[in-house]
């Protein structure tokens, strides 16, 4: 009920305000690249889902897994011979977009179980009621809205590599210090926490999202483009389920190896996210320094 209105209010302004461009000539719908790649997409969602809350066998994990992977296999092998496939490899000759597309899959990792395990961690093991900890979350949202206004300026002073390499890094610290919090913290102080997590993780996803558009000629744009998109919400998908197999791992441990009450499984699976999204950064290491520093803005490149 909250998206449908604000959804018809994006369709308007779509409809609106963006102009109809269109490519130079129509070209088929890959439809059995479609089939491939959805269901390879779908597999290995469902086989990270098992290992965390659907709690499948391991047996039944690797077979999905292996048949995703192999669906994902044959997608490539037959886009790289064909005109006009769903995604074309070709895309990743371009240094950026292949940063960008891997920086955001392993990224996303990370910043996908933000809003999972905190409102879990809220609620579970610092007994807030669903209404307190929702409360609690406007801080990380206000800031995430006032960091937008930041990200340009730093990105054309700073770069891509720069901005990304220490923004990952960051990110990875915030979310393995969310690990340090207990009953005993103090509540301004969690929201100061909430709120400079807020605003790193929106800096991530402008540039992430930036820097892999922003070298894609008009041809390879749409494809670029949607394959952002879906990679983004596989790894978000991707780091929930990660995020739920560490919790429910870690939460079955309870009593022992270290793990003594639910709370401590938490900040075990926030220190373990924390390092996953740190790890990400040695991707952004791989953009030249000269990335992002030219005349043009992230937005200018976004709307070509």
């Amino acid at each position: 009920l909250i998206n449908l209105p604000v959804g018809m209010i994006g369709c308007y302004a779509v409809w609106k305000f963006i102009p109809d461009l269109r490519g130079s000539e129509r070209t088929r719908f890959d439809g059995a690249g479609f089939l491939l790649f959805g269901a390879a997409m779908v597999l290995i969602t469902i086989a990270m889902e098992g290992l965390g809350e659907l709690h499948l066998p391991h047996l039944r994990v690797m077979l999905l897994l292996f048949g995703g992977l192999a669906c994902l296999a044959a997608y490539w092998l037959r886009a790289g011979h064909i005109d006009n496939p769903l995604f074309s490899p070709a895309l990743f000759k371009t240094r950026t977009f292949a940063v960008g597309i891997l920086g955001n899959l392993f990224a996303r990792l990370g910043s996908g179980a933000l809003p999972f395990l905190v409102p879990l961690l809220l609620q579970v093991a610092l007994g807030y009621s669903p209404s307190e900890a929702g409360m609690s979350m406007l801080p990380l949202a206000a800031a995430a809205m006032l960091a937008k206004s930041v990200a340009r300026p730093l990105i054309e002073r700073l770069g891509y590599r720069v901005v990304l390499t220490g923004n990952t890094l960051a990110l990875g610290i915030m979310l393995a210090s969310m690990g340090l919090v207990s009953e005993h913290t103090p509540y301004p102080l969690l929201l100061a926490m909430l709120a400079v997590l807020g605003a790193i993780n929106s800096l991530q996803f402008t540039a992430m999202n930036t820097v892999t558009l922003i070298d894609l000629d008009d041809a390879q744009a749409s494809s670029g483009n949607s394959l952002l998109s879906v990679v983004a919400q596989l790894s978000l998908s991707l780091g929930v389920a990660c995020a739920g197999a560490l919790l429910g791992g870690f939460t079955a441990e309870s009593g022992n190896d270290g793990v003594s009450t639910v709370l401590g499984a938490f900040q075990l699976t926030f220190l373990t996210v924390g390092i996953m999204a740190m790890l990400a950064a040695a991707i952004f290491l791989q953009l030249s320094p000269k990335d992002g520093k030219r005349a043009a803005s992230p937005e200018q490149h976004i709307e070509h």
